[in-house]
């Protein structure tokens, strides 16, 4: 089967005026976002791709968000709304309706009603792990009670989730065996994919959809380093 590019973009934090690190201005977004469908770029959700068929369009790429600000609800929604983009927001299921605790503790979590009343056309969910810890430091019995927290409250919350999951701080154990256990215990949680960092443009289908990498955009970026990391990705 032949195979297409798939740059998939990460973000974090949009803020109304100045952006930088993890952080992205509204203005620079909206310039990503005009760029993406101006140049004709057919966004995906991961549940679209889960079939393994090839992509049609000649520019694909997936739009995520880490973390499930407010502030992604506030600014990214609309855009994403007015550009006819998609994107997958995922979600650290212990914080919702909190702060990023394991961050700077001020940034404000979606909670259960915003996470509902998102258009699902536009907005797929999907997990970032329940405490937002790090897989690599945790123990096999810890990955899955963290896992199992994640499904029972969205079960019991009636909140529909795609069986993708985005690493936090993109970590993962990286040597065998802890990888291999690691990479088990998510297909026996039926994860399909799983999203580290890397900053390389993918290819689809995913030759190891357990370390399907994205690019971190950065809020200082011009756009014309965006268009470049769209285009080629990490250089080395």
């Amino acid at each position: 089967m032949a195979s297409s590019k798939l740059p998939i973009l990460m973000y974090h934090n949009i803020a109304p005026e100045l952006g930088g690190g993890l952080t992205i201005s509204k203005k620079k977004f909206e310039a990503q976002c005009k760029y993406l469908a101006a140049e004709g770029y057919q966004t995906h959700h991961f549940s679209e791709l889960m079939t393994n068929q090839p992509l049609s369009a000649k520019k694909n790429c997936v739009i995520t968000f880490d973390d499930g600000y407010v502030n992604q609800l506030e600014y990214a929604v609309p855009l994403l709304k007015q550009y006819h983009l998609k994107a997958t927001f995922f979600i650290p299921l212990g914080y919702l309706g909190k702060t990023d605790q394991w961050n700077t503790g001020e940034l404000s979590i979606m909670t259960v009603a915003q996470l509902r009343a998102l258009p699902s056309e536009t907005i797929e969910l999907a997990y970032h792990s329940f405490q937002h810890q790090k897989y690599n430091e945790l123990s096999t019995e810890e990955i899955s009670e963290d896992t199992k927290k994640c499904f029972d409250l969205t079960t019991e919350k009636k909140l529909k989730f795609t069986n993708a999951l985005a690493y936090p701080y993109g970590k993962f154990p990286r040597k065998d065996p802890a990888k291999s256990q690691f990479f088990n215990q998510l297909e026996t949680h039926d994860f399909k994919f799983g999203l580290r960092i890397g900053n390389r443009i993918e290819k689809f289908p995913f030759q190891n959809p357990f370390e399907v990498n994205r690019i971190d955009v950065k809020g200082e970026w011009s756009l014309l380093k965006f268009k470049r990391k769209l285009k080629i990705g990490k250089l080395f």
